[in-house]
């Protein structure tokens, strides 16, 4: 039966290093961290092991590694499944259907028990710097994060950090993305406006458009022999549904299009930012809608744990 799917927000910004974080950061032993991520499928669970690179994405890196430390994506699960890129982090399954995760009131209550979070900042009139949760944006396009000498591009296996797209009246919404340097420029609040949406890059051709637009921040250690056999798994599943007679015709694929979903209508609510809500009224008015392809049974994200820092 055709699974029913609530009102989808996706939600993403800049970023910078708390004082916690940065204490983190600074005492990192290695260039090349690397976490396990655990899907499960269908019965069957895949571990995929990917290298991190401080150097292409030091602020990006640090993020995420805090939200894995903080259990943050166990439990979440894939939501848009296509030819190119397997997108999660922000979304779980209950009840059979899929349901937004709250973001911000998650990380707000993950660090009053102690966690910290690398994040950008918005200023405001009165010059007070007031936390984002959100992470900036390391890739070309956002000034000053440049493409050239980087350790990985977007190739099969790339570990990819995501936003969603924002209205154009977001351009408006200047964050900071380190406020511990006075002298950090102003930037656009779209491009540096993730939170923790990621996707693993699975096209066989390289894109450098995207490159100019999304942070990679990883790739997959062994990409043919962990992420390929869930992709095999899932392959092998969708041949079963067009083979068997008794599917219902709206089950022979192994996705579910929803579309014309409101994005951002989480994104720094009034009862979440009481203090710079009212800014952020126009994003969530105005913000783009898409259109996600469900997987039919859930790619859930059992774990995202760090091997090493």
């Amino acid at each position: 039966m055709k699974r029913i799917f609530r009102r989808i927000a996706a939600i993403a910004s800049a970023a910078v290093l708390s004082a916690g974080a940065l204490a983190m950061f600074a005492g990192c032993t290695s260039n090349n961290p690397e976490v396990k991520i655990v899907y499960s499928f269908n019965g069957n669970t895949y571990e995929v092991e990917y290298v991190l690179s401080r150097s292409d994405a030091p602020l990006t890196v640090q993020h995420f590694i805090e939200l894995a430390d903080a259990g943050y994506y166990n439990g979440t699960c894939i939501h848009n499944y296509t030819s190119t890129a397997l997108y999660g982090g922000g979304y779980t399954y209950e009840n059979g259907e899929l349901q937004e995760k709250d973001y911000f009131a998650e990380v707000k209550r993950l660090e009053k028990e102690g966690n910290s979070f690398t994040q950008s900042v918005y200023i405001k009139n009165n010059n007070e710097k007031v936390p984002l949760y959100t992470v900036c944006g390391e890739f070309n396009n956002n000034r000053g994060y440049a493409n050239a000498n980087r350790e990985n591009m977007h190739s099969q296996g790339a570990l990819v950090m995501y936003y969603t797209d924002k209205s154009e009246s977001a351009r408006d919404i200047s964050v900071v993305a380190t406020p511990d340097d006075d002298h950090e420029e102003n930037r656009y609040y779209p491009m540096n406006s993730a939170t923790s949406l990621f996707y693993t890059y699975t096209g066989v051709a390289n894109n450098v458009t995207l490159d100019n637009k999304y942070a990679v921040f990883g790739m997959a250690k062994d990409y043919q022999g962990q992420f390929q056999p869930l992709l095999n798994a899932i392959s092998d599943y969708t041949s079963g549904l067009v083979d068997d007679e008794e599917t219902e015709e709206d089950e022979s694929s192994f996705t579910t299009t929803v579309d014309n979903l409101q994005l951002d209508t989480l994104d720094h609510t009034e009862e979440t930012f009481p203090d710079i809500g009212r800014y952020f009224y126009s994003v969530r008015i105005n913000g783009q809608t898409a259109g996600f392809k469900c997987p039919v049974v859930p790619i859930i994200i059992e774990s995202v744990t760090v091997e090493k820092y």
